[in-house]
């Protein structure tokens, strides 16, 4: 069983206690927005910046709403318990992409906007969730994003004496491979057409994150699967058209082989 750190890492600053998780969030919030700025400058964007504010603040409400609605969806009986603050603290990035993604095509529906908006996002978004997902590590036992006792090379004792699946770490490794996967597409001397990449990460991540909960010790099932499960599978559904593309594409490449 490795062992790195103690977890859940507290440090003491000037007397108090700091929740390296919160920190790190607000930090993933601030990185990943100037990072898209950086982006944006660098890039001749085809959208008008009014328009893409409203797409901004689109996805602002989108995913403030999904966050905390499938948060909950993980264990009504336990959330249904809890008081209202407690409720609203609790959210998921599943649910807040995909909430941000319907909260945006509503505003481009609502606004008249044709052009793709998410690849401009989409390096950010995956920035962002690493160094958030950083601070889920930190967390130890305390968030539930650990996973289950394994006595695999690489548990690890989160904060409770166990050798547990470090998922949060399994999804880093993840992120930053997806990362530079999808920033050689883009330098491609063929790349690929306007909001590919979004479409991809997308896919990408939710089937990632489909197999990962397979290793969380989730306690509320329907139908053998848990509620992200089923986010992911009608995001799956939801860009149908792109995995079957991507199908018959890899299904070609082999069949070349």
């Amino acid at each position: 069983m490795l062992s790195l750190i103690s977890l859940p890492y507290e440090p003491i600053l000037f007397g108090i206690k700091v929740n390296a998780h919160i920190v790190l969030e607000y930090l993933a919030f601030f990185v990943g927005f100037q990072y898209y700025l950086y982006l944006r400058k660098r890039t001749t964007d085809t959208i008008s910046t009014n328009n893409r504010l409203s797409i901004i603040i689109g996805a602002v409400f989108g995913a403030l709403f999904f966050s905390r609605l499938i948060a909950f969806l993980e264990n009504p009986p336990l959330h249904y318990s809890q008081s209202i603050i407690s409720f609203l603290n609790n959210k998921t990035i599943m649910g807040g992409l995909f909430g941000g993604l319907l909260g945006v095509e509503l505003v481009k529906k609502v606004i008249g906007e044709k052009q793709s908006s998410g690849d401009l996002f989409t390096l950010p978004i995956i920035l962002g969730i690493a160094i958030g997902r950083l601070g889920c590590f930190l967390a130890g036992t305390k968030e539930f994003t650990y996973g289950k006792k394994t006595t695999f090379y690489f548990g690890m004792d989160l904060g409770d004496g166990l050798s547990r699946h470090p998922i949060a770490l399994y999804e880093i490794i993840f992120l930053i491979g997806l990362f530079f996967l999808i920033t050689q597409l883009q330098k491609s001397t063929q790349p690929l057409e306007n909001g590919s990449y979004f479409k991809f990460f997308m896919i990408s991540y939710f089937s990632f994150r489909f197999m990962m909960e397979f290793l969380k010790p989730n306690t509320y099932f329907l139908f053998g699967l848990s509620s992200i499960q089923y986010l992911c599978l009608l995001c799956l559904l939801y860009y149908y058209k792109s995995v079957g593309e991507a199908i018959k594409y890899a299904y070609k490449k082999l069949y070349l082989l």
